[in-house]
């Protein structure tokens, strides 16, 4: 099924349930974006250098910003996002738990590699939804500056240690392996999101074939970090 006619088989905007999954997605979203401003906040406090501090200040600045539009958007529906929000809180601290980063690096590739997983999967069910929403998620998805600097962070700091590089790159496996954990468990325990992503990827091998792709933008990334 191409693009165009996965969008021609997507419930119109009045259609109760498909507004239901929308409103997951939006929440989902949002408490991911709070999330990051919380991280980023944390690890700009323990940055080697005052550039670091700086520039992950500015996106964790950036991040709240995102929340802010997903709250009004949220609002504009009659939804208090801090309600919308409470189903998801429990698995994303869950990662969080998880996934505790031992040091300023590993910090850096937590927040490069889950984040860029996270926005991969939206910018995926974002092409099943309604131009609007599509647009909006999209928005709030762009770049904060975040991957170009951890990119020159880690690249810098693997140059002349295969023992460091070795280490994160373990590390990001189990990033990959603990967020899709973490992914899979959020979509089958909200009915309305597991649904309007079924219904965009057309089956369960549309979400199969989803969750590969994920995983080779993954590999992609990791060799943009300089970790094989």
């Amino acid at each position: 099924m191409n693009e165009a006619d996965q969008r021609a088989t997507m419930p119109g905007e009045s259609d109760e349930r498909y507004q239901e999954g929308v409103v997951d997605l939006l929440a989902a979203l949002a408490y991911g974006e709070l999330s990051a401003f919380d991280r980023l906040a944390e690890d700009a406090r323990t940055a080697p250098t005052l550039t670091g501090r700086a520039a992950l200040s500015s996106m964790a600045a950036a991040e709240i910003g995102h929340y802010r539009m997903l709250e009004q958007a949220l609002a504009a529906r009659g939804v208090k996002v801090d309600q919308a929000m409470q189903p998801f809180a429990e698995p994303f601290e869950a990662f969080n738990s998880s996934t505790a980063p031992h040091s300023w690096l590993e910090s850096l590739v937590k927040a490069y590699v889950g984040d860029g997983l996270a926005a991969d999967f939206y910018r995926e069910v974002a092409e099943w939804l309604d131009s609007g929403n599509r647009e909006l998620v999209l928005t709030v998805l762009a770049d904060t500056g975040h991957s170009a600097f951890a990119e020159r962070e880690v690249q810098a700091a693997c140059a002349d240690d295969r023992s460091l590089r070795d280490k994160l790159t373990l590390w990001g496996r189990r990033l990959l392996g603990e967020a899709i954990t973490q992914a899979q468990y959020v979509v089958a325990e909200r009915d309305a999101l597991s649904e309007l992503i079924i219904t965009g990827s057309g089956d369960l091998t549309g979400i199969g074939a989803m969750f590969r792709r994920l995983q080779s933008n993954h590999t992609k990334r990791m060799g943009q970090l300089g970790l094989g």
